[in-house]
């Protein structure tokens, strides 16, 4: 039995799709278990660029099988347009996709509510995408959401599509005070998306099932990250889905049993996007040169992200709530240019220590970094293959991560290409 979680370790962004994408080369099966279209994986092959959104970045791989899990949220036109775009590049889609039936899926109503109420917070605001994620999974644990396979039996899709416009176009003009949406534009509209989906849509859960069973490999694909799970996040700015390892069990219909191994992507540094507490957050010239140098703009949305230093308090909770076996560390090439690099062991907060991560939103907003330094390396580690080759300092720095978290540094990359990465430990 072979089943490997790649889950990001820190506030999202930390490359998980080249990582996916290198460890397909060996899998059967790459199957993405939560979020939705508000992710975004970015793939450099042969110095071509590949943004996938909702799609496994697996698809970049030939006769590899790529799964959206039920605990995936679709937006049905992202996804088309997704499939097309692909198609168009010339990659096969159509024999190596396949869709859940238990997905959900945003409707218009769903992004109308996510936008206005981003406005109505005003300077409180999530910092959500504006694309009706988080109203989703609200319907979705409310019982009242519409899924992938309503879109083949017409009187559901009408009833529901009915029921609960009766409700959100109530608020959309009397809290929001915005125009509502007609029943009978949003059922014409999701039929002809289903039409065009259908090929794709099966038993999913059966599927990877019956794939672990037989002894094939299979990549579980995580978006967003750990700080960002909406239970073992910084709530409330967090997403609004299960994206710890756990989330793979729930997001496809395997069991705890079938994973073999938990590999967290850390960035050689850390970034958020959005609103929410970030202790090592860097606001002085360092952290734009950082933005600048790793390309921190989100792949979605084209947010500048947040910058800041190594934050090993929020990685020890990572380590912890994913039971990693080992780590992947991303973008290590951006520290370059540093003669000296920060990293944080502790937060201080009132005069206490804290080596865990806080629960309390109010300590975490406060909270301040306690730093160890580390000297830099002063030399381009773009393109290495080999950790022997690495600059010393730089090997000290890998070190000095797993020693800390006490987990095995497993994978390297130094640089955006998909062969500019140094593998110490195969996971299959």
């Amino acid at each position: 039995m072979s089943a490997v979680v790649i889950v990001g370790a820190q506030w999202g962004d930390e490359g998980k799709g080249k990582i996916v994408d290198v460890l397909t080369e060996k899998a059967d099966v790459v199957a993405r278990y939560q979020g939705g279209h508000n992710a975004g994986h970015t793939v450099v092959i042969n110095d071509e660029k590949f943004i996938l959104h909702l799609i496994p970045s697996g698809i970049l791989h030939r006769n590899k099988l790529c799964v959206v899990g039920n605990g995936v949220v679709i937006e049905p036109a992202a996804l088309i347009e997704e499939i097309n775009g692909l198609k168009q590049r010339k990659v096969n889609v159509d024999r190596n996709l396949l869709i859940s039936k238990n997905a959900h899926l945003i409707m218009p109503y769903h992004i109308a509510a996510d936008c206005a109420n981003e406005k109505l917070r005003g300077a409180k605001k999530i910092g959500t995408t504006g694309r009706g994620i988080g109203p989703t999974y609200v319907d979705k644990m409310a019982r009242i959401g519409i899924r992938m396979v309503d879109l083949y039996y017409p009187t559901v899709l009408k009833e529901k599509i009915d029921a609960n416009l009766k409700e959100i176009n109530y608020l959309l003009k009397n809290r929001y005070k915005t125009r509502g949406f007609s029943t009978k534009k949003i059922f014409e509209r999701y039929t002809e998306y289903g039409k065009v989906l259908h090929r794709y849509v099966a038993d999913t859960d059966i599927v990877v099932n019956d794939m672990i069973a037989g002894g094939k490999k299979v990549l579980f694909e995580g978006a967003q990250g750990t700080l960002l799970d909406v239970d073992h996040g910084t709530y409330p700015f967090v997403t609004s889905s299960s994206a710890v390892a756990g989330g793979a069990c729930t997001g496809t219909g395997i069991g705890p049993t079938m994973i073999s191994k938990v590999i967290g992507v850390v960035k050689a540094y850390t970034t958020r996007v959005g609103g929410g507490p970030f202790p090592t957050e860097i606001t002085n010239a360092v952290g734009e040169d950082l933005r600048h140098r790793g390309g921190e703009y989100g792949a979605t949305t084209g947010r500048p992200r947040r910058c800041g230093w190594l934050d090993f308090v929020g990685l020890r909770h990572a380590v912890r709530v994913n039971g990693l076996t080992g780590i992947a560390i991303t973008k290590l090439d951006i520290l370059d240019s540093l003669d000296r690099i920060k990293v944080c062991v502790a937060y201080k907060h009132r005069g206490r220590l804290f080596y865990d991560f806080p629960k309390e939103f109010s300590l975490l907003q406060h909270a301040t970094p306690v730093y160890e330094e580390v000297q830099g390396w002063k030399e381009s580690t773009i393109g290495i293959r080999k950790f022997a080759r690495l600059p010393k300092n730089a090997q000290k720095y890998i070190r000095k991560i797993e020693e800390t978290l006490d987990v095995s540094v497993d994978m390297i990359s130094t640089g955006q290409r998909r062969d500019e990465l140094i593998m110490v430990r195969g996971q299959f």
